[in-house]
């Protein structure tokens, strides 16, 4: 359920305000329990992914990094790299 969660801070293009949004998504989902609310719920659900991704956002915005950013292109090659020698054991 938290695919979507992944580190958004020092990356080379910066993170888009859509990986935000889903990032956000992914975690209410995640603490809900529930990855579609029911009516009675859905504006809660709507109310804090919009209040976890702002903070999310602040919290990209105001950290500081030490080492160059890193690709996305080349960590996306890297995982999808990893990923296929996990599974070829398999």
């Amino acid at each position: 359920m938290c695919r979507n969660i992944r580190t958004l801070h020092n990356f080379e293009p910066p993170a888009t305000k859509d990986e935000v949004q889903s990032a956000a998504l992914q975690y209410v989902r995640k603490i809900g329990g529930s990855a579609k609310p029911s009516q009675a719920n859905a504006a809660a659900y709507d109310v804090a992914v919009a209040e976890i991704a702002a903070a999310t956002q602040r919290l990209l915005d105001s950290l500081v990094a030490t080492t160059q950013p890193k690709d996305r292109e080349e960590e996306r090659a890297k995982a999808k790299a990893r990923s296929e020698a996990r599974f070829a054991r398999a």
